[in-house]
């Protein structure tokens, strides 16, 4: 289903109730969102004249040939009394940066808030925060591909059911490291985050988002990454001394 903006325009009453009771009256506009975010505005500047964002709830009534609106968020609420109102409801989808074409209907998709979305179908595909989505389109299946650092850099489908993540970091460095406690072998798997972990031990360190750079004095391996370099294990205080 289509998401829409549902809006009412007319003379209106607004009440704010928060740490103080507001109200204020006039010709307005008044938007609800997808997402609950009530935006109410009049004629001057971009800032509205009353909101509330992403509302625990929101209650839309006629009575006596008024529009009624009430918005709730924990204790704050938003009312608006309209008369004379000119009501409507507008699909609306995500708005980005072009970045491919869908595969299943050959519609435009765009990078909008951690997603890839088509703007015809509606198909989307959440993103790893740090991914770049490349101009290359996936071989299997006509995606567009991503870009991301799992101690290489990786090249994989926007589609995780179709080329894993997960899988190509797990088929580079399985085994590859070495535990610094007992000195068996680190698998790599996922426990909410990609770890390397100590099969025999069960030391267990989050694999970050960079790109291997070499080897720590304690055995495993370091990472550059955006904040600087750094051991897989963030506590490493051989790290930590060979920095001072």
């Amino acid at each position: 289903m289509q998401d829409a903006i549902r809006a009412f325009a007319g003379r209106s009453t607004v009440t704010h109730d928060a740490e103080a009771t507001t109200e204020q009256e006039g010709e307005v506009v008044v938007l609800v969102k997808p997402d609950n975010t009530v935006l109410v505005h009049d004629a001057s500047g971009y800032r509205p004249a009353g909101w509330l964002t992403r509302a625990d709830s929101v209650r839309l009534s006629r009575q006596d040939g008024h529009l009624q609106l009430e918005a709730r968020k924990d204790d704050e609420r938003l009312s608006v009394t309209a008369t004379d109102t000119d009501a409507a409801v507008y699909p609306v989808g995500p708005v980005g940066r072009p970045v491919g074409t869908c595969a299943a209907c050959s519609g435009t998709m765009v990078r909008a808030a951690g997603e890839v979305s088509c703007l015809d179908c509606g198909d989307s595909y959440r993103l790893p925060r740090d991914a770049t989505v490349t101009e290359e389109a996936c071989p299997e299946c006509g995606l567009p591909t991503i870009s991301v650092t799992r101690g290489a850099r990786f090249e994989v489908c926007l589609d995780r059911e179709c080329e894993s993540i997960d899988e190509a970091v797990i088929e580079r460095f399985d085994e590859t490291w070495t535990c610094p406690t007992c000195g068996t072998p680190l698998g790599v798997d996922r426990e909410r985050t990609l770890l390397a972990r100590c099969p025999t031990c069960e030391d267990r360190y989050s694999i970050p988002n960079g790109v291997v750079a070499g080897s720590c004095d304690c055995g495993l391996p370091r990472f550059e990454t955006e904040r600087g370099e750094r051991c897989l294990d963030p506590d490493c205080r051989v790290m930590e001394a060979t920095m001072d």
